[in-house]
């Protein structure tokens, strides 16, 4: 008997056997072998219905997670090394600080210390018409080692508006002017000494204030300044003012009270050289003899 054209159908489920597991959706389809294993369908591509959507990726750090890349070392930079200074070419040369002088000591090979190599800060005291000045830049010039001059007259004169002359009455102006140039030749000596350079100070300080003028010098420069005074007689004074021109000439009144002053000087320790009847190269001879004399034995003042 002659069966329809079709797939065969499934053997009958007997009791027993469980079911008919064995039976594969492959034999419904023509062409498939039979005896083969069954094909399982494909996945559906994801993002189609029906598709299973996949699982995240492990957090970084868990079982199983790929680890994470390390974003990359920067290189670490050569030490800097430091541009080499420039050339100077403003010729500026630094300067030791000027501090105030001490004592000058003498030498331990010399009994007398020679004045004219040593390192010193003189201050030149004396009247108006006294060769202070001349004295001085004398000295300065003649010694054997480097010197300055330092003029409180020439100082206090920088002063060019405003400037109080002593001369139209001495008042609160002219002696803030007179203390101002007292500073500043101060701050002037300690920074030549510093350097090596001497110096020689001129004014005209009186005995009767010895706050004003000696004390003043000292705290400016120091103890070891040196001070020495030039006090010729009255007639000599007068005869020099007369020389004189400009504000640095005064009236012989005046030169006459300013050297009764000075006469203080007398009795007070410090050295006094009488050049009434000297010329300024023996003056200045005297001085260094005076000065020696000073190195080995500092007035007190």
């Amino acid at each position: 008997m002659q069966h329809a054209v079709g797939s065969p159908l499934p053997p009958p489920h007997q009791p027993g056997h469980g079911p008919a597991t064995g039976w594969s959706p492959a034999a419904h389809h023509p062409g498939a072998p039979q005896g083969s294993a069954p094909v399982p369908p494909p996945p559906p591509a994801p993002g189609y219905p029906g598709a299973t959507p996949a699982p995240p990726p492990p957090a970084p750090g868990y079982p199983g997670a790929t680890p994470a890349p390390h974003p990359p070392v920067p290189p670490v930079p050569p030490p800097a090394v430091p541009a080499p200074p420039a050339p100077d070419t403003t010729g500026h040369v630094p300067l030791p600080p000027g501090a105030p002088v001490g004592m000058p000591s003498a030498p331990v090979t010399q009994t007398v210390p020679d004045p004219t190599t040593t390192t010193l800060a003189v201050l030149l005291i004396g009247p108006a018409g006294a060769g202070k000045t001349s004295v001085a830049k004398y000295w300065a010039d003649h010694r054997r080692v480097p010197t300055a001059h330092i003029s409180l007259d020439d100082v206090r004169e920088w002063v060019r508006s405003g400037f109080a002359d002593p001369q139209s009455g001495w008042n609160d102006n002219s002696e803030a002017q007179y203390r101002l140039a007292r500073r500043t030749c101060g701050f002037a000596a300690r920074n030549f000494l510093a350097n090596g350079i001497s110096c020689v100070i001129d004014d005209a300080v009186f005995p009767d204030r010895p706050v004003v003028g000696l004390g003043g010098w000292k705290r400016h420069v120091g103890p070891g300044l040196l001070p020495v005074v030039l006090l010729p007689g009255l007639d000599v004074v007068l005869e020099r003012n007369a020389e004189r021109t400009g504000n640095r000439r005064l009236t012989d009144e005046e030169v006459a009270r300013i050297h009764g002053r000075m006469a203080g000087w007398y009795g007070s320790g410090l050295p006094i050289i009488d050049n009434s009847q000297l010329d300024v190269p023996r003056t200045a001879q005297i001085l260094d003899d005076v000065l020696a004399r000073s190195i080995a034995s500092p007035p007190q003042w």
